[in-house]
């Protein structure tokens, strides 16, 4: 068959497989991500059906997809509430680092991984799924909870958080040693310094240049300068995938919104593909090995974000049970685990591709059901803990 044909065919299928999988994932209230990675498993190495004439693109296109959600990621987010969620929720954050990051390294070293691998295995198990919580918040109608801002808070010092692991993390898997580890998280610290403070003092002035009433023109002017930034910090060291965190981060509140609403369909069609890349890397027959520590991490970590989430929660006053609803709404994880382990296995620590497919599979379907478990009423949770 000719090459274009047997391309189209495949990414027709694909696409259309996708969408299948989305609406099953709807139906019964889950993430698509998980689905996506099972269906990647099938297809890709080791599986039943594979993608070769497509394959390269969809690798393209996934390196694309990882740009688009940290760009999405940044939109989210104004220096303002940055500032306020570090002030108020620092301490938060690092209660989060600590009883997430940890067992993530210290479950890497056990299972023979560089201590590389384990940095990335801590960020896997750290960071939490900002997209699939967010939308489990607006499906069980919980953004007005008393709890939700503690919520909220800790997801955005994740995120923010990992606009300086990335950095320190590529450094370290390209094996650079100790000096060249702080020089990239200075770096890293210096440039999210420098985006927050333009985005209060000239973020106005950059969404005036981007500014269309067009959609087209907005959304080839956003992407444009998003790819430029994304491929100058990867040629300086750093991550592309900061990078374009960084020119979401620095564009105002008032343009983001309609970026945001304009780039949707676009990001979520290049970030499914980027799921798709990283599920035909992993070799099905791989996950079965590492099933039992994938449970018990899993497990260990279910535990300590529901710890994370009630100390957040409680620090706002919040009683018991909108705690304990906090901590479980931030058990998921999902596609930034996903992206660290994807930076891992291409930086040649493959074994790390079944671990983080099997934990992310495991924990994106338990975090929800959990999270609904936690009020099965669907009560508001307005209630305030006495002083």
């Amino acid at each position: 068959m000719d090459h274009v044909a047997q391309l189209l065919l495949e990414l027709g299928l694909l696409f259309a497989g996708l969408s299948l999988l989305g609406l099953l994932a709807r139906r019964l209230g889950l993430s698509s991500v998980p689905f996506v990675l099972v269906a990647a498993l099938a297809l890709g190495e080791g599986g039943v059906v594979p993608l070769a004439t497509s394959e390269p693109f969809i690798e393209a296109a996934a390196e694309i997809g990882v740009v688009l959600l940290l760009l999405a990621l940044g939109l989210e987010f104004s220096a303002d509430e940055l500032f306020a969620s570090l002030r108020h929720h620092g301490p938060s954050g690092l209660v989060d680092l600590l009883l997430n990051a940890l067992p993530g390294f210290a479950a890497g070293l056990l299972l023979g991984l560089p201590w590389q691998g384990a940095l990335a295995l801590a960020g896997v198990t750290w960071i939490s799924s900002s997209g699939i919580i967010a939308r489990l918040l607006g499906d069980l109608g919980r953004l007005a909870n008393r709890e939700t801002p503690a919520v909220l808070s800790v997801l955005v010092l994740e995120d923010l958080a990992m606009a300086l692991f990335l950095p320190l993390l590529v450094v370290a898997l390209a094996g650079g040693g100790p000096a060249a580890a702080v020089a990239g998280t200075g770096l890293a610290v210096g440039a999210v310094t420098l985006a927050l403070l333009a985005a209060q003092r000239q973020g106005h002035r950059l969404g005036r240049l981007l500014a269309s009433a067009d959609d087209e023109q907005l959304l080839l002017r956003l992407v444009g300068l998003t790819l430029l930034v994304a491929g100058l910090a990867q040629s300086l060291g750093a991550s592309a995938a900061v990078g374009a965190f960084l020119v979401g981060l620095a564009l105002p509140a008032s343009f983001a919104e309609r970026a945001r609403s304009v780039l949707g369909p676009l990001r979520d069609l290049f970030a499914a593909t980027f799921f798709v890349a990283f599920g035909l890397s992993t070799d099905p027959r791989a996950v079965l090995p590492v099933l039992p520590a994938v449970l018990l991490l899993a497990l260990v970590t279910t535990g300590t974000k529901v710890a994370t989430g009630w100390f957040a929660a409680r620090r706002d006053g919040v009683a018991r049970p909108g705690r304990l609803r906090a901590g479980t709404a931030l058990v998921a994880r999902g596609e930034f685990s996903i992206v660290i382990a994807g930076l891992a296995v291409t930086a040649g620590v493959p074994e790390l591709g079944p671990l983080a497919t099997g934990y992310v599979l495991v924990l994106a379907v338990a975090g929800p059901v959990l999270t609904r478990l936690a009020d099965p009423r669907g009560a508001r949770g307005t209630a305030v803990a006495p002083a």
